[in-house]
């Protein structure tokens, strides 16, 4: 078997086994049950795997068309790049959505910062115009407002009216809905049939939504115009090498103050004992010290570093402060330390520095609209 030969075996062979772990995954956000038996719970049969279909064949296509619009262009474009990688991730014990995405690796060296954008936009908006078809279909063709007594046969006690008993006695963390962001939110006020809408924490439950939600969601991600992410290449094309060295970090920062803003407040400190005080003084310095490890190469140097670090954290705390109720996100924290530590907040340089024409700077100026219509300041809501 020569090399070429083991490579496609390679490629083909993750592909597959990632249709299989985000249909395993698709099919137990379905019903809500898992595969592999937990005490006390009805465990998921051969039946509900095809059903997971509904999640996998939609969401993998969107992710499919994404990376192979980056292979498209990046080929066209005679920069040497690999099929896509997929990768498969799914639990058995808990819920995930089956893969950590998928990626191609570059082999070139990309001299020009024209290059860079087609090759970085081409993913996104091959992959958001799938997802609006896929969204527009989930939400044109709800199935009746009773679909959901198939998934809560317990709900049928309250009829339609389940929202207003169904979580009232659910533990904390129990429950989760899908947030908000302006696409989501106009095809479920413009497309959808207001009478078949589900309860937003029953929107998991319907495989062609959360496939096209998690679309915008990853959509979002790789559109944020920092370091090597799609929407970085994006925009250090438009706007070029020496203003995006001082654009990139000031977003990250502000990232960053977002994502942590209200985990730590300083009422969290006033606690009766001095043994409770000093444990959520542990917290708190464990917390300075992660968003150090994310700032820390923002600059060669460590005083730097911390300086940013403590800025953030001091700003955040006159902000709870200030106002308590104002909370970000933590759940972006995990990519802020990934972008902070591995993708990088800056961009390479590039050899040729030459700006990008009329079309494509139109084309750039659209793809970071698209960053802001899909963007959920809360994605998920754990409740």
């Amino acid at each position: 078997m020569n090399k070429s030969t083991r490579t496609y075996l390679l490629h083909g062979g993750l592909f597959l086994l990632t249709l299989i772990t985000t249909t395993l995954s698709g099919a137990e956000w379905m019903f809500g049950r898992l595969f592999i038996p937990m005490e006390k719970m009805v465990t998921l049969g051969w039946t509900e795997f095809v059903a997971g279909f509904q999640f996998s064949i939609p969401f993998l296509a969107i992710l499919t068309v994404h990376e192979f619009g980056h292979y498209v262009v990046a080929r066209a474009n005679h920069v040497r790049v690999t099929l896509p990688y997929y990768i498969p991730l799914w639990f058995g014990i808990g819920e995930s959505i089956g893969t950590l995405g998928a990626f191609i690796r570059i082999k070139d060296y990309i001299s020009s910062r024209q290059k860079y954008f087609d090759i970085g936009i081409a993913g996104p908006l091959a992959g958001f115009v799938l997802a609006l078809f896929v969204l527009w279909y989930a939400f044109a063709q709800l199935p009746p407002a009773e679909y959901i007594f198939t998934i809560h046969p317990e709900y049928q006690k309250w009829g339609l009216d389940y929202g207003q008993f169904a979580y009232k006695n659910i533990p904390a963390g129990g429950s989760l809905a899908l947030g908000d962001n302006l696409l989501f939110s106009f095809f479920k006020t413009y497309v959808a049939d207001p009478t078949r809408l589900p309860h937003p924490n029953e929107m998991i439950h319907y495989p062609f939504v959360l496939a096209g939600y998690l679309a915008l969601f990853f959509t979002s991600l790789n559109l944020i115009p920092i370091g090597q992410l799609d929407g970085g290449h994006i925009l250090y094309a438009l706007i070029g090498r020496e203003r995006f060295r001082w654009v990139a970090p000031a977003l990250f920062i502000v990232f960053a103050f977002y994502a942590g803003l209200g985990v730590f407040k300083p009422a969290d400190f006033a606690v009766p004992t001095n043994e409770a005080f000093f444990t959520q003084l542990g917290y708190f310095a464990l917390y300075v010290f992660f968003l150090f490890t994310a700032f820390a190469r923002i600059s060669d140097n460590r005083t730097t570093g911390w300086l940013i670090t403590l800025s953030v954290v001091a700003t955040q705390l006159f902000f709870s402060w200030l106002r308590p109720d104002w909370e970000g996100y933590s759940g972006f924290l995990v990519f802020v330390f990934v972008l902070g530590r591995f993708l990088g907040v800056y961009h390479p340089d590039t050899e040729q520095d030459e700006p990008l024409n009329a079309t494509r700077k139109i084309l750039g100026w659209l793809a970071l609209i698209i960053f802001i219509l899909c963007f959920s300041p809360r994605p998920f809501i754990i409740s």
